[in-house]
């Protein structure tokens, strides 16, 4: 891309402008100047697992079930996909006219932030609670997005910066204070490597981080992410934020105050409507033309990046007949696939024979339930699978019935209660049935952001006690039921349900194609190979308080409990053998590694994992750290060899200052294999 030449596209066009015509362009929908030929131009677009809130698209698995498939290529596909779906939409509304909200190329995607506490609302739009595979997924979807020709295909924003996950209901004034070295060694990391791999945009928090807001928080915005990390790109507001630096935490005392203090600390954008208080700061001295000038140039290098200004406008070939197109719906039920994670499979119940002619019932809330294949910031697909549309589908020769059996959160305790009505429906299905499927869990309305009531977190790990107390009585009718999840965070079913059930399948929120993709591998089409991306706990686990940000007894590098499945975990139809795993090159920048897979099964992809232990003597490290992850393609009884690069940054030791060292006592290197309900590391040699 020529930066350069957008730079100087930038000032020549905001050259021309007076002060007041550069302060309209810093809010999210900036309004034509009709006298320079410029038109509206709204910045506000999302696209976190497709083109969302404009009509139709493909709507591709959640973002935590992204995550799950641990394949950054196949994450790049996916976002290259959605961008190529962005731009033919634009191409069409360009054409038509249409330049209001959701029609710019500016994607507010991907959320970086580290889902550290399992109760978060919002943790499903993230890439787990890893560092390095946040990183390696969020540098993967932005190349994606942004395409790499001369110009930006669209914009990708790593967001939300920074230390940013809850709690929900404290967003607009909690203040979080860490150590350094939690900030630099958990919540820093994929900010860092998604700027340096070029993010056209960066998102700033809600919240505080050590009493200054994070839209106009001098450490974050001047000193680590423009001067540490020469970040060049434009920096937003989340939507509203500037407006709590004096309304909700108090920090300046009027919304010309906070416009300005946002504004000098380097927020070029404000998604709100605060800055239109900056002409007011302006005529009384809180800011200077010279900010003002700096945030438009900063704006406009990333319009002309996306080719706005140019006569012949770049990727304006791009058809709209790519939009929901069928190789994008093959894309589509890849990735739901890939992210299906098998957690249990007692005596290799699964896969069944799908020529079965058995009964099968098909029973919990997210049986037909489209949200359930959704998540949040979703597209609107132009066709949905359900798991029971998948099932009948995959399983024609099977007696189906269905029920919903169970409301997904809450239940009354008369007798005429829907409820009631939903557990009777379900236990007659499944008094009939040789197999059940239990479709359990959560959708985006039970989990997400905060609403109008002011809530979105969840108020701990368990399954909903309606849906247990169904699942429990069915358990008690039927010998053969098998847990299908969907949810977007850890979910514990119970115990009883957890050792009745022969199979658990974990499918997130696996896009409009899901219940297909469920489906399959039930039916043994595809064999599972997703990998939990968090930290399944025990619903019992005393969890550090949610608003304590530190990184003690949270996620796999720092609890040393007993979880109820690991980080990294996911079982297979296949038995894939590590032949070989061995160092083959290192230099000052990375180490090489070699490893040799036999695939004693059928066809299937395999998932290298590979984890580091460092150890320091001047400082406390992880457990055990993810440095590397490969996705293998095996044919049935194959044999493949994959060469895995890792980068020193992820072997090294965090000071208490947050400064990174290599460690003083080394360290070690180790490829997972997941085995019964463990993650089990054997030493590279």
């Amino acid at each position: 891309m020529n930066c350069k030449k957008a730079r100087e596209t930038a000032r020549r066009i905001v050259s021309q402008m007076t002060v007041e015509e550069k302060i309209t362009q810093l809010v999210n929908n900036s309004p034509a100047i009709e006298r320079l030929g410029i038109n509206e131009y709204n910045w506000w677009n999302e696209a976190l697992h497709g083109v969302a809130r404009t009509g139709t698209a493909t709507l591709f698995p959640q973002a935590i079930g992204l995550a799950a498939t641990f394949d950054p290529e196949l994450v790049n596909s996916v976002a290259g996909a959605i961008s190529d779906e962005g731009r033919a939409k634009y191409n069409k509304y360009v054409e038509f006219g249409a330049r209001t909200i959701y029609k710019g190329l500016t994607y507010w995607s991907p959320n970086i932030n580290i889902f550290r506490d399992p109760r978060w609302g919002r943790g499903h739009e993230t890439y787990g609670e890893d560092p390095y595979l946040t990183a390696e997924m969020g540098v993967n979807f932005i190349k994606g997005i942004q395409g790499d020709g001369e110009y930006l295909k669209a914009a990708a924003c790593a967001k939300h910066f920074a230390v940013h996950s809850g709690p929900e209901m404290l967003r607009h004034t909690f203040d979080v204070k860490i150590s350094d070295k939690d900030l630099y060694e958990t919540y820093l990391p994929a900010f860092e490597r998604t700027v340096k791999a070029g993010v056209a945009g960066v998102m700033g928090a809600y919240n505080r981080y050590d009493g200054e807001p994070c839209c106009a928080n001098r450490k974050l915005m001047n000193k680590i992410l423009r001067g540490d990390w020469k970040f060049d790109g434009y920096f937003v507001s989340d939507c509203g934020a500037i407006n709590d630096i004096w309304k909700n935490h108090k920090f300046v005392e009027t919304p010309e105050e906070a416009a300005a203090a946002a504004l000098s600390a380097g927020c070029d954008l404000n998604c709100g409507n605060c800055y239109k208080h900056l002409v007011e700061a302006y005529e009384k001295d809180l800011v200077s033309e010279e900010d003002i000038t700096r945030a438009a140039e900063n704006l406009y290098t990333i319009r002309a990046l996306l080719g706005e200004f140019e006569e012949k406008r770049p990727y304006s070939d791009i058809p709209y007949s790519v939009v929901d197109c069928r190789e994008h719906n093959e894309l589509n039920l890849e990735a739901a696939r890939q992210s299906v994670v098998l957690l249990k499979n007692e005596n290799n119940f699964l896969p069944l024979d799908k020529n079965t002619n058995c009964n099968i019932g098909v029973i919990g809330p997210n049986a037909l339930s489209i949200i359930g294949l959704e998540g949040n910031y979703q597209a609107r697909a132009s066709k949905y699978i359900t798991v029971a549309d998948g099932i009948r589908s995959e399983f024609a020769n099977a007696q189906i019935r269905v029920s919903a059996g169970s409301g997904y959160l809450s239940a009354n305790a008369d007798d005429y209660s829907e409820q009631s009505n939903l557990i009777a429906d379900g236990l007659a299905v499944a008094s009939v049935s040789d197999t059940v499927f239990l479709c359990l869990g959560l959708n985006g309305n039970c989990e997400g952001e905060e609403d109008d009531a002011g809530k979105g977190d969840k108020p701990d790990i368990k399954l909903p006690e309606p849906q247990r107390k169904m699942a429990e009585a069915v358990c008690d009718i039927c010998e053969n039921v098998v847990v299908i999840l969907l949810c977007g965070s850890s979910v514990d079913i119970g115990e009883k349900i957890r050792n009745h059930a022969k199979a658990i399948v974990c499918g997130w929120y696996p896009g409009s194609l899901g219940g297909l993709a469920v489906a399959q591998i039930i039916a043994g089409e595809y064999a599972p190979c997703g990998r939990l991306p968090i930290t399944f706990y025990k619903g019992d686990e005393k969890l550090p308080e949610m608003a304590d940000y530190s990184m003690k007894g949270r996620t796999y590098r720092f609890f040393e409990g007993e979880p109820l499945y690991p980080f990294g975990f996911g079982l297979g139809y296949s038995d894939v053998e590590y032949t070989g795993a061995s160092r083959i090159s290192e230099n000052e920048n990375s180490v090489k590694v070699h490893v040799s897979l036999k695939n004693n099964g059928m066809a299937c992809k395999e998932k290298i994992q590979i984890y580091a232990i460092c150890t320091d003597s001047r400082t406390e490290t992880p457990l055990k750290q993810l440095c590397c992850v490969k996705a293998a393609s095996l044919d049935k009884n194959g044999t493949a060899e994959i060469d895995c690069e890792i980068d020193r940054y992820w072997l090294s030791a965090v000071l208490p200052d947050g400064s990174r060292v290599a460690p003083d006592e080394g360290y070690k290197l180790f490829y997972a294999k997941p085995c019964a309900d463990a993650v089990k590391l054997i030493e590279i040699k």
